[in-house]
């Protein structure tokens, strides 16, 4: 039976903000008997992503520099006559946030799909960990997608299980746990997420807001060293969207994880970023850091941060409101 409507649709009531700032501990709002079963997979996913940075490869250009966990370079991709990319080049270090930025329909996404492998590139090379993909079969992505996972605009959630049983989904597929254990880490996950108590449900019966929190649960799940999100904070509001603006900080200052998020919410990509891509008509108009963007003389660039500075104003009393 679908949960109530005013349970699940106001994403305000979805989750309480006490202890889950961006300087919060994950495992804060974790319930006491499954804590420290969930603390030692949080440390445990700690120190492989720190070992994964540790072993990419040196910058073969400047050896006195660590090499990027991702990088495109040169990466052109076109539908039929349709141009999506064209000579694409921008790297993400281990445990850094990139934010994509660009009007709509400019390659954002299909960057990310590509990296996952479901499309290649019809020119250039795309390396994860160090490894080229571009040209890797089926079964040599599988090995990448384990360490790196992607949270979809819809979630990508199984419809048919409950939301427990998704997020349990990578810890069986794992095979390292017993399941009392698989259990108390599923359980754990959701109230990091702060979607405690609905593990019962069905991803039918939860708001837009609910079923993202849920997709990161199941991406931690399976322990990547690195997370794609593509346009998370599409279709919430403005509180929802803070609140999963700390989640996304929170995992990467305590799991040292790898992120590239696909936004065209500007304040959220302040919040985050720690570089910018800004792609215009396939291409990459800049490559830096938000300081860096927002100093930029360019045109284009200079019409996106006005009409961003138009929008955000309406935005800025409710979550200014929403936040304690």
């Amino acid at each position: 039976m679908a949960a109530p409507e005013d349970h699940v649709a106001d994403s305000r009531t979805e989750a309480s903000e006490p202890t889950n700032g961006p300087e919060a501990e994950l495992t804060a709002e974790v319930s006491p008997d499954v804590a420290p079963m969930v603390e030692e997979f949080m440390e445990q996913a700690a120190q492989q992503n720190e070992a994964a940075a540790e072993a990419v490869p040196d910058n073969p250009e400047h050896k006195d520099q660590p090499g990027s966990y991702i990088s495109f370079e040169h990466v052109s991709k076109s539908f039929d006559d349709f141009v999506v990319l064209e000579d694409v080049s921008f790297c993400v270090n281990s445990g850094e946030t990139l934010c994509i930025l660009g009007r709509s329909g400019v390659g954002k996404s299909v960057s990310l799909q590509m990296l996952m492998g479901f499309y290649k590139p019809d020119a250039g090379v795309i390396r994860v960990a160090g490894e080229d993909i571009t040209c890797m079969k089926e079964e040599q992505l599988q090995d990448i997608r384990r360490k790196v996972t992607m949270v979809f605009q819809n979630g990508a959630l199984f419809d048919s299980i409950s939301v427990g049983e998704n997020v349990a989904f990578p810890l069986r597929e794992r095979g390292e746990l017993d399941e009392d254990q698989i259990l108390q880490i599923s359980k754990g996950l959701l109230e990091m997420v702060g979607v405690a108590g609905m593990a019962e449900l069905l991803p039918s019966d939860l708001s837009t807001g609910m079923k993202r929190s849920v997709a990161i649960a199941r991406a931690l799940a399976s322990r990547p060293e690195a997370i794609l999100y593509d346009e998370p904070t599409t279709m919430v509001d403005p509180l929802m969207a803070h609140l999963l603006g700390n989640l996304i900080e929170r995992l990467k200052r305590q799991l040292h994880l790898t992120s590239i998020v696909v936004t065209h919410d500007m304040r959220f990509a302040k919040k985050l970023a720690d570089r910018i891509v800004f792609l215009d008509q396939g291409k990459v108009r800049f490559f830096g850091t938000m300081e860096e963007m927002e100093r930029s003389e360019d045109p284009t660039i200079r019409e996106f941060l006005l009409l961003d500075e138009l929008i955000l104003p309406e935005l800025g009393p409710q979550l200014t409101a929403a936040t304690p």
